[in-house]
């Protein structure tokens, strides 16, 4: 491996070495806490990917995914000074000269930043966001290392069949770049404003740009509470019911409309403030394209109306299929997998965890999707354990449902669409009188020879297989005629040498045709069985 791995990072795979070597992993296995522990002393790269996982149930069994949550938990804060340091680099003057007043204890330490309170000079109470040193260097490095070291590996076994490296690293990269560049979480927070300006009920902070950089974001102060504190919201006398229905409206219209939206929506990130649901920390951001959340549409419709053959359609029509795949396979997958859901009122359906089982079916069947849809199912998990802590009343899937009713109603043109209907109906006539004209061109080109049938049989490899054996068969049947017609037509001469009274060429075609013809009729019967 030294060939392969620079000098540069041989230290740090000496360091992750030690750390493993600390556990005895051949010694005591892998459970769900030591692989916590690990990835803890491993570092911020280690501790995000441990968050990534946490909710890939398609890779790892739900002891593992529960025990890597707690990474979400804090980390060990920084020193004062340190939070200081960065900020006085950054920002180019005295903490003193910038804030009137800045809290020494943090209101949160994650694995990448850690947040403070602070007064501006105008007396306007905001949170400032600091960067850990060297983190940034640390994850290039680590990513970088977790690549070579996967190169020579595609894919290993797992729960949910296997685990395609490559993409985890690649999800864990274009988290990380999200969150370690604070300029970016900046315009994201810019950007959800803009879209939900027009919603009373949402909110976002405001961001300080002349006292933000990549290392430092500066941000209005939130002085509300967790939507998971329910002491607070009953003090307050908040309707749960309606909480639980406006946080799933506006999560639903992120997807489905905006087609950008907030990818960690836990507890501490959604905050109450005067009767307004405040999203909070937009450093992970997912995004879908249009023609996405026209296919997410389809999908959701599709589910309600029971319409498997429409769900594999907007399935292949988001994903890529990568090595082998079986049509007839996936099928069945789905039919099973929905099979369970269908015997269920709407009203009971998890859509998070329909779109977890989901993608864990579709992964199985070596289909790779947009890594925003990976980010909306676990958000979509996500989301729902937030909703079962306020309102476990509150159904996603029918408001899914409805928002996409809705949204169908509010773009239906009546007058429009009658006159599209009315143009359509002048073509559909006007081609019919071209049917008889069309009819005999096609006969008149059959007659002649010229007719031409493509046959597209892509993407089911049973049938494939079927169709190849069938041509291999047919081959063979034709060699053996071509043999025997051949060995009859040496049998009229009088060519020498002979066996048995017939020339000797004329007798190895009808043995070679003897034999072809066996070995077809036993294969064919085997088949049969």
């Amino acid at each position: 491996m030294s060939h392969t791995i620079p000098n540069e990072n041989k230290k740090r795979l000496q360091e992750i070495a030690q750390i493993l070597k600390k556990y005895e992993l051949v010694k005591n296995g892998l459970s769900p806490e030591t692989l916590r522990l690990i990835l803890e002393d491993l570092g911020p790269t280690f501790v995000k990917l441990g968050q990534i996982m946490s909710k890939r149930t398609d890779i790892l069994p739900d002891a593992y995914c529960r025990e890597l949550e707690k990474l979400c938990a804090d980390s060990n804060p920084l020193p004062l000074q340190a939070v200081t340091d960065v900020i006085e680099f950054e920002l180019g003057q005295p903490v003193e000269d910038i804030f009137s007043s800045f809290e020494a204890t943090p209101l949160g330490s994650a694995s990448i930043a850690q947040v403070h309170a602070a007064t501006l000079a105008d007396g306007r109470k905001v949170v400032v966001k600091v960067q850990r040193p060297h983190v940034a260097e640390t994850m290039r490095e680590d990513i970088s290392l977790m690549r070579k070291i996967t190169r020579p590996l595609k894919f290993a076994p797992s729960a949910g069949g296997f685990v395609d490296f490559h993409m985890l690293l690649e999800e864990l990269w274009n988290v990380s770049k999200q969150e370690l560049d604070f300029l970016t979480e900046a315009r994201h927070t810019r950007q959800f404003q803009e879209n939900n300006q027009g919603i009373s009920y949402i909110s976002c902070p405001v961001i300080e740009d002349s006292l933000t950089t990549s290392r430092v974001l500066t941000m209005e102060y939130i002085d509300g509470f967790s939507i998971g504190n329910l002491q607070q919201i009953q003090a307050n006398e908040y309707d749960t019911a309606e909480i639980g229905a406006k946080l799933t409206e506006n999560y639903i219209k992120q997807v489905i409309d905006d087609g950008f939206f907030h990818a960690d929506p836990h507890q501490g990130n959604i905050m109450l403030r005067d009767g307004k649901i405040v999203w909070i920390d937009m450093g992970m951001i997912g995004t879908l394209s249009s023609h996405d959340r026209t296919l997410i549409r389809d999908a959701v419709k599709a589910v309600v109306r029971k319409d498997n053959n429409e769900i594999i359609r907007v399935i292949l029509a988001l994903g890529a299929v990568k090595g082998e795949f079986d049509y007839t396979h996936l099928y069945s997958d789905i039919d099973m997998l929905l099979g369970r859901y269908y015997s269920m009122d709407l009203k009971d359906i998890n859509l998070g965890q329909l779109l977890q089982d989901a993608v864990r079916v579709i992964s199985e069947n070596h289909i790779t999707l947009p890594p925003g849809i990976s980010m909306l199912a676990r958000g979509m998990l996500t989301i729902e354990g937030v909703l079962a802590n306020i309102s476990p009343d509150t159904n996603v899937i029918q408001i899914a449902r409805q928002h996409v009713l809705n949204d169908l109603k509010r773009n239906l043109d009546i007058k429009k669409n009658l006159e599209k209907s009315a143009q359509s109906i002048y073509v559909s006539a006007e081609k019919a009188l071209d049917i008889p004209g069309l009819t005999t061109d096609l006969l008149n080109m059959t007659l002649r020879g010229q007719t031409r049938f493509n046959l597209d049989l892509a993407g089911s490899r049973s049938l494939m297989e079927q169709f190849n054996q069938i041509i291999n068969k047919l081959i063979v049947c034709i060699i053996v005629a071509a043999l025997l017609v051949a060995s009859s037509l040496i049998c009229t001469t009088d060519m020498q040498p002979q066996t048995l009274g017939i020339p000797t060429l004329g007798f190895i075609g009808y043995v070679a045709a003897l034999i072809l013809g066996l070995l077809l009729i036993i294969t064919s019967h085997h088949r049969k069985k």
